[in-house]
Order: structure tokens, then C-alpha cells, then sequence
């Protein structure tokens, strides 16, 4: 049974793997698909202002900090090799850091970084935005089932 200060550090990662999930789930699920009905050029600065505010310390601090969490449970998980659980944490770790945090920098957030860099109202925009609609939620859906997927495992092996 896991116990003690690991304890804590797995019902963290679950509980952090779980809020993460929720916020991209919210966006799957109705924020792009808002985003979506808007007109190209409204829908473009829209989502460059909501990218803009996830950067800041609320987001990244459960964003990051969950990564971080993942890779501490999954290094003690590794040293103290527990009885119970291991193959649920080490899963946890890896799905929540190479399926939600691995698509955000190599699929989500350069097509952040395009979309910041055209001009909401232009014609490389409006061609733009459909494409960036769909892939980027499609890689949005990646990292929802991946978050999820991780807080159940976590949750799973404290059971």
C-alpha cells in the first residue's frame, strides 16, 4: 500500500492530472467549437487572447506543475519499487508527460505561436483558422484523454 509522504504526491499528480483534464476537456468539448462559429477574424483574436492567458502563473502552475508532479512519482516510484501500484504510476506518469504535456509543446503550442503571428482580419488568417480549428482540437482531444487517463491510473493505484 502506498503511504506516507508518497501518499501525497500520488493523490497530487491525481488530483492535478484531473483538474488539467477538465480545462482541456472544456475545450474540446465547447470552447472551440464556440470559437469555431465565430467569424474567422474574431475567432482568431479570441484565441489569441485566451493563449495569452493561459500563460499566466493560475494555468502554468497546474500545467507545469503536474509534469513536474508526474516525474517525481514516477523517479519514486522507481526507487522504493512499491508492491501495489507500479505499473499504475509509472503509466500515469508516462501517459499524462508523453500525452498531454509532449503534444502541448510539439503540436498545440506552435500552432499558437502561428496563429499569434497573423493578422486576425487578413487572408492568411481566415484560410488559416479552419485548419488550425481542427487540428489544434484534435490534438486538444489527445491531451484530454491522455490527463484523464493518468489521474484514473493514479487514482487506481492508491485503490
Amino acid at each position: 500500500m502506498i503511504d506516507g509522504p508518497f501518499f501525497v504526491l500520488v493523490v497530487l499528480g491525481a488530483l492535478g492530472a484531473g483538474l488539467v483534464a477538465g480545462v482541456f476537456c472544456g475545450f474540446s468539448t465547447f470552447v472551440m467549437r464556440g470559437l469555431a462559429a465565430l467569424p474567422p477574424a474574431q475567432g482568431v483574436a479570441a484565441m489569441n487572447a485566451i493563449n495569452r492567458a493561459a500563460l499566466r502563473p493560475a494555468f502554468m502552475l497546474l500545467f507545469s506543475g503536474s509534469a513536474v508532479l508526474c516525474v517525481i512519482v514516477a523517479v519514486v516510484t522507481f526507487v522504493v519499487w512499491p508492491v501495489a501500484g507500479k505499473v499504475e504510476l509509472l503509466l500515469g506518469s508516462a501517459l499524462f508527460l508523453c500525452g498531454a504535456f509532449g503534444p502541448t509543446a510539439v503540436a498545440n503550442v506552435p500552432r499558437n505561436e502561428r496563429l499569434a503571428g497573423l493578422v486576425p482580419g487578413g487572408s492568411e488568417a481566415a484560410v488559416y483558422w479552419p485548419v488550425y480549428v481542427r487540428e489544434w482540437t484534435f490534438w486538444n482531444h489527445v491531451r484530454t484523454v491522455a490527463s484523464a487517463g493518468s489521474a484514473l491510473l493514479y487514482v487506481l493505484a492508491l485503490a
